[in-house]
Order: structure tokens, then sequence, then C-alpha cells
């Protein structure tokens, strides 16, 4: 499981870091501990419980552009960049899949997670992410350092159109979504047939003359 860093810094530091968040590797899992659950729901916001095969299934896209935000609830930057989360996931519902992943600790996915959930009015799909921290971070991209935020939109391919270590800027987001979107209807077309009604098909039928044959 990820968790937040125990920081011990000077001041110009945590000034120079204000925008991100880091993760550090978690003690393993100690014998006797309840199951890991699957999932919980909180006052109607539900949260999914999320392996390291389950990431990797995430991370592949269906048919629309995949965008993903990486956060926790410890995270100040995170916290303060989930309003135009929000408002992103607003604008293109239905258009597009938007999840969120918590790299909350564990026992976080019945208090802090969904309080804060609920308090952003968050109804995208919800993650807590339990898995090793090194595996999870190459999962995602060897570009990724495990540092929070941490926000990649996906191509239908695949391929990653958009990634941005730290807080969001939400005009960039935008642009790249509205550019993944414009294509993906322009492919659309492509393979859409034109569809001719049975009235045209009949004057059409009869427009036809056939040329007499002559025999030599």
């Amino acid at each position: 499981m990820l968790r937040r860093s125990l920081l011990s810094t000077a001041a110009g530091v945590v000034i120079a870091l204000a925008a991100i968040c880091t993760l550090a590797q978690t003690t393993k899992p100690v014998a006797g501990k309840p199951p890991v659950p699957k999932s919980v729901t909180v006052a109607g916001t539900k949260i999914t419980v999320l392996d390291l095969d389950g990431l990797k299934a995430l991370l592949k896209p269906g048919s629309k552009p995949l965008m993903i935000n990486f956060w926790a609830t410890w995270c100040d930057p995170c916290r303060a960049e989930f309003p135009d989360l929000v408002k992103v996931n607003n604008i293109y519902k239905n258009k597009i899949d938007f999840v969120t992943i918590s790299l909350d600790d564990l026992a976080d996915i019945e208090t802090s997670v969904p309080k804060f959930l609920n308090q952003m009015k968050a109804d995208m799909p919800a993650y807590l992410l339990h898995a090793d921290d090194d595996a999870a971070i190459a999962a995602v991209s060897p570009e990724w350092a495990g540092n929070l935020p941490l926000t990649v939109i996906y191509k239908p391919t695949g391929e990653i159109a958009y990634m941005r270590k730290g807080p969001i800027h939400i005009a960039d987001v935008t642009t790249e979504l509205d550019k993944l979107l414009v294509t993906q209807a322009k492919t659309a077309l492509k393979y859409v047939e034109p569809i001719q009604s049975p009235i045209a098909a009949k004057i059409n039928a009869r427009s036809v003359v056939e040329l007499p044959v002559v025999n030599r």
C-alpha cells in the first residue's frame, strides 16, 4: 500500500516541493489482520480496493478517452486541485471514462477518503490502491517517480496523450480532451456507411435504364 512519506526538511525545501507530495514504501501486511475488502460504500460513496492486477486492467482504455487521477487525502495539492477535477467530470460526463485512485492507507477507506469525496460531491468511480509501491509506479509509467497528484489521459488506443505531475491546469486538460473527442468523432464518421431510405432506393431503381441487346 502506498502512503505518505514522513518528511523532515528545511523550510526552503518544503516551499520548493509545495506543489507535489511524495510516496514511500509501506511495510508488509501483518499476519492475522482481517482480509482486504473488495469495496466499501459510505454515505453513498463507493470505493473499490485496487490490487496490482486491477490497476493494470484499469489502465487499459475502452472505446473512450480515459482520464485517471492519483491522489491522497494527506496530499494538500491533491485536495486543492479536486474542485477542478469535479468540474472536468461534470463537463465530460459520459464522453470520457474518468476515475480517481486514492493512495491513502487501507484503514482510511471508511473514514477520510469517503468523507472528502462526499465533501467534493465527486461522483466519478473511486478506487483505493493496495499494492506494492514500486510495482504500481512502474505499471503506470516509467516517467512517474511516485509524486502526487498525478493525472494521466489515455487515448482509446492506450497511448498516453497527457500527463501532469502536480496539480492540473484545467484549460490544458479540457484542450487535450476536446482534441481527443474531435479525433474520435472524425474516425467514427469514416466507418459510417450512408443509409438510403426505402423511397430513395425505389426511385433510384426506377431511374435505371436498361439498354437493348443488339444481336449482330
